[in-house]
């Protein structure tokens, strides 16, 4: 027998649908708000220290050739390290972002770049021929004389507004060592026979001038002004550049060699006319 299902009548109907409407009224809306991003500020420090970075990596990059024994591209990395180490300065001064942070990262990358690099790469290309203690011994020289060059330099730097460096500055060692090498490389050369001795006594002299007192010129800014103060000066430099794009490396070193001997001249006329002011007194 068949039960039939009563259904609701019409005004039960509108009266359910009358209290979901009344429902839905008193519930609050939901309010979706969209929050606004805070992009990241950059630090005014990043730009230099980019470069400093690429100083860094090029001379990781260097030492990594030296030891497949790609001296030439070795000694290249080197010098465009020292080209990232001119280029992160003038930029931290150009945006006046100089900061601790930056001093103490281009110290760290010019140790590896400026130290450690050409240390490796000397000891490679011909110290390593006179055994590990003395080819060892006298590759370390490079990198033990560039930190306490560079340790020197930045307890000194407080308040640094001299013409001068005291002692050879390691970035101007590094690019000595790269030049010859590169040259020696590319060209027969008359001492071949003695150039791993050639390699060691540089070696040992560029690192007693490190940390020497023996005063070197800054290098000058391209500017009016630098023209107008110092015309002979300028117009050297200019040469010299001029000569390094024709002849490359092997003016390089020459023109490396003309800036060490004059420190070392111009510091020996000064020590020795300093002490006829002494004597005469």
């Amino acid at each position: 027998m068949l039960v039939m299902k009563s259904k609701s009548p019409p005004s039960d109907i509108n009266q359910n649908n009358l209290e979901a409407r009344r429902l839905k009224r008193r519930m609050p809306k939901r309010k979706f708000t969209v929050k606004k991003v805070q992009i990241p500020r950059v630090s005014p420090s990043f730009l230099p220290s980019s470069f400093t970075v690429m100083n860094m990596t090029c001379g990781y990059i260097s030492i990594v050739m030296s030891g497949q024994e790609n001296f030439v591209f070795a000694g290249w990395f080197i010098i465009f390290a020292a080209l990232f180490d001119t280029l992160d300065g003038f930029i931290a001064r150009l945006a006046n972002a100089s900061s601790e942070f930056g001093v103490e990262l281009d110290s760290l990358s010019d140790l590896v770049s400026f130290g450690a690099a050409p240390a490796f790469m000397v000891y490679k290309f011909g110290l390593e021929d006179f055994g590990n203690v003395y080819g060892v011994g006298i590759s370390s020289l490079i990198m033990i004389a560039s930190a306490l060059r560079l340790a020197r330099f930045n307890v000194q730097l407080v308040g640094f507004d001299k013409d001068y460096f005291s002692g050879l500055p390691t970035p101007s060692q590094a690019i000595t060592l790269s030049a010859f090498v590169i040259w020696v490389q590319s060209e027969s050369i008359f001492f071949a026979a003695y150039l791993n001795e050639t390699i060691a006594v540089l070696t040992i002299c560029l690192s007693i001038l490190m940390v020497s007192t023996v005063q070197y010129d800054k290098f000058p800014k391209l500017s009016a002004e630098e023209f107008k103060q110092a015309p002979v000066k300028m117009s050297v430099y200019a040469i010299a550049f001029l000569f390094i794009i024709v002849f490359q490396a092997k003016a390089f070193f020459i023109a490396m060699l003309m800036y060490i001997s004059y420190g070392l001249i111009k510091s020996t006329y000064f020590f020795f006319s300093e002490e006829d002011g002494i004597k005469q007194t």
